[in-house]
């Protein structure tokens, strides 16, 4: 028969990529995970989770007993609710991770509209600069752009595409250029995150319709500044320190009020959409469930093509 603790411990595995993080999350050393996650085997009769080179994988009747385990847990966590008269609200500990700028402008106003309307829902808002980076323990990770090479399961919120863009003055001694290679002859302003090569951009020509008429054509630009804060970098396109590669969400209004300028229009930079990502596709908590449902209302349409 299975304990409290060892339906804990299954949820704490099921949020988890490996051993280590769910002994994080429960405060235990990884070989008394392992030594329990055992023992819980031996008492249901079947293999519950592998080892695998990204950490562990939980096998089919794992999933199945990892969302058995989040299901009793809920229902036994909102058992105070429910007594007294609140059984409408969700409630628990949900953790979220969302990058810097994206998250002050739009996950930090859904978190407050969530806890309006489910007071007794606790949730832990982390901003920082890479969010799969410190995505361990977390119940969703708020991610600007695809995350290749991940076994986190993601969600589509919104579309989000990235212009290139300038200061209204160099914009237009920009204006006659043709083509992305002649980029390498002016100041960029990059943004490092993520580990990634920020100064490569990929670009592919589109027609007044939006069509696509050329094969793609990757180009390295010389950078003049550099930064991990996207507004520092925004802010210094404004001022006219270069040209800057930033999401529609973060320059849209900047566009529309005059202060930047796109460049290259009809070319296209690869677009960054806005994606929540949860560890597994199964076994979503209802907390998972009611912020994921919030996010997309929120969030469509898109409130920077509004």
């Amino acid at each position: 028969m299975l304990q409290l603790e060892d339906m804990q411990l299954l949820r704490a595995l099921g949020g988890s990529h490996s051993l280590a993080a769910a002994a994080r999350l429960l405060d235990l050393t990884p070989p008394a995970v392992t030594v329990r996650l055992q023992r819980i085997e031996e008492r249901v009769g079947v293999r519950l989770a592998t080892r695998a080179a990204r950490g562990i994988s939980l096998t089919d009747e794992g999933q199945r007993l990892v969302q058995e385990a989040i299901d009793i847990l809920e229902r036994i966590e909102s058992i105070p609710s429910r007594i007294s008269g609140e059984s409408s609200g969700v409630s628990g500990h949900l953790r979220v991770v969302a990058p810097f700028g994206f998250g002050r402008e739009y996950v930090a106003p859904l978190v407050r509209d969530l806890h309006r309307s489910h007071p007794n829902l606790a949730i832990s808002l982390i901003l920082v600069e890479s969010p799969l980076a410190a995505a361990s323990g977390a119940d969703v990770v708020i991610s600007i752009g695809h995350i290749k090479g991940s076994s986190w399961v993601g969600h589509f919120l919104a579309h989000n595409d990235r212009f290139l863009c300038a200061s209204p003055a160099l914009a237009r001694s920009l204006a006659k250029l043709k083509h992305p290679s002649e980029l390498t002859r002016h100041p960029y302003l990059t943004l490092r995150e993520n580990d990634d090569d920020v100064s490569r951009l990929r670009f592919a020509q589109h027609d007044a319709a939006g069509k696509r008429i050329s094969k793609a054509v990757t180009v390295r630009l010389n950078s003049a500044l550099s930064s991990n804060d996207g507004t520092v970098v925004r802010d210094w396109a404004v001022d006219g320190l270069g040209v800057v590669a930033r999401s529609e969400w973060d320059c849209a209004r900047l566009l529309k009020q005059g202060a930047l300028k796109r460049v290259l229009p009809t070319w296209r930079l690869e677009p960054a959409p806005v994606i929540a990502l949860t560890p597994t596709r199964q076994g979503l908590t209802t907390r998972q469930r009611v912020f994921l449902e919030a996010a997309k209302a929120a969030l469509d349409p898109a409130p920077w093509r509004k």
